[in-house]
């Protein structure tokens, strides 16, 4: 090869190395620091690849339980493998700049790439400007998993905030947790207007999924710790909830619960849209036939709930049919980003 070829590879070399240093770098910036919903291609790489191992091992397990066991160890296992996809891709960076500044070889500049990384200083090699890059590597790698490092209390504490509502309206809403049954609940004195510092809370739950499952998108895969709860199960249940009290009651519209049901639509439908268009997430489905038909209430199902309003003495409007078709006409806002949800995060099947 000669020298001028040479020269012209390495200097290549390195303005690609610098250009992999700086995307990985921004996008872990932007992972955890940058407070805005936007997809990084690197992480969704990472998450995508993990999330196929755990699909197909998911898949070949005959029950739910066994399937959600294994799918809750995917968020936490993505999210360790994210810094180890960061530090190989600097690694390699780094390597091609320093076999750009005259290093001897690209595996002396592997070896001295991964040294630095590590700051393991078993690897040294002279020179002002190679050992400024050196040094510089040594400070991205502690920047890289400090980052991380820091951010997994905020990631857990927002987990506990949303899993703390996800058991208070469990327990609501009867066994198994119904909309009708957490309707009965709100109304068992007869009155819906005094009600409203529940919808509030709930408001503030929904406010709150909306801005952190965009903003760290790993946290919507983190499954609940008992297997049958799901936070995309509960927003649906909350929604249903008012849903029901609007189309089935014959009750006095609080201006509270509209904006709990407003506040619901807008999060599930901007967790959807970041997951389907920014984030390019395809969902596998994994779910039986049953599961996945018992996830979308039908005709039967509002059947049911009217019944059990009328048995726990509430009052109903006049026609049942009428009823049905202004609940249903009014789920279809959030409908698509549930069904999506629940697909792509496989939530645990709805008891009948």
């Amino acid at each position: 090869m000669s020298t001028t070829v040479e020269y012209g590879l390495r200097l290549l070399a390195g303005a690609a190395g610098i250009w992999l240093v700086i995307t990985t770098v921004s996008g872990a910036i932007r992972s955890f620091v940058l407070p805005r919903n936007e997809s990084v291609r690197l992480n969704a790489f990472v998450f995508s690849g993990v999330r196929a191992l755990f699909d197909f091992s998911a898949r070949r397990a005959n029950t739910y339980a066994r399937r959600d066991r294994i799918l809750a160890h995917y968020a936490p296992v993505a999210l360790v493998a994210l810094p180890i996809g960061w530090l190989a891709l600097v690694g390699v960076g780094y390597s091609a700049i320093y076999w750009a500044l005259g290093v001897e070889d690209f595996t002396k500049s592997y070896e001295l790439s991964g040294s630095s990384l590590l700051t393991l200083g078993t690897t040294s090699e002279s020179g002002l400007a190679v050992n400024v890059f050196s040094y510089s590597e040594a400070t991205i790698g502690l920047l890289l998993l400090t980052l991380l490092i820091s951010y997994l209390p905020t990631i857990y504490q927002a987990f506990s905030r949303r899993e703390i509502v996800v058991a208070q309206v469990e327990l609501r809403a009867g066994t198994p947790a119904t909309a009708a049954g957490l309707l009965a609940w709100l109304g068992h004195d007869g009155d819906f207007e005094n009600d409203d510092a529940q919808w509030l809370a709930w408001e503030q739950w929904l406010v709150e999924i909306d801005e952190s499952h965009t903003s760290l998108p790993v946290l919507a895969f983190f499954r609940s710790p008992q297997s049958g709860r799901s936070w995309v199960s509960t927003a649906g249940l909350i929604l249903d909830t008012a849903n029901l009290l609007f189309s089935a009651l014959d009750v006095p519209r609080s201006r509270q619960v509209e904006l709990t049901f407003k506040a619901g639509v807008l999060a599930l439908n901007r967790v959807h849209r970041f997951f389907d268009h920014t984030a390019e997430t395809e969902p596998a489905e994994i779910r039986t036939p049953l599961e996945k038909a018992a996830a979308t209430p039908g005709r039967s199902d509002f059947a049911a709930a009217w019944r059990t309003l009328a048995e726990a003495g509430l009052p109903l409007r006049a026609s049942e049919e009428a009823a049905w078709q202004h609940y249903h006409d009014r789920r279809r806002r959030y409908a698509p980003a549930l069904d999506f949800l629940n697909a792509l995060l496989m939530t645990p099947p709805l008891e009948k």
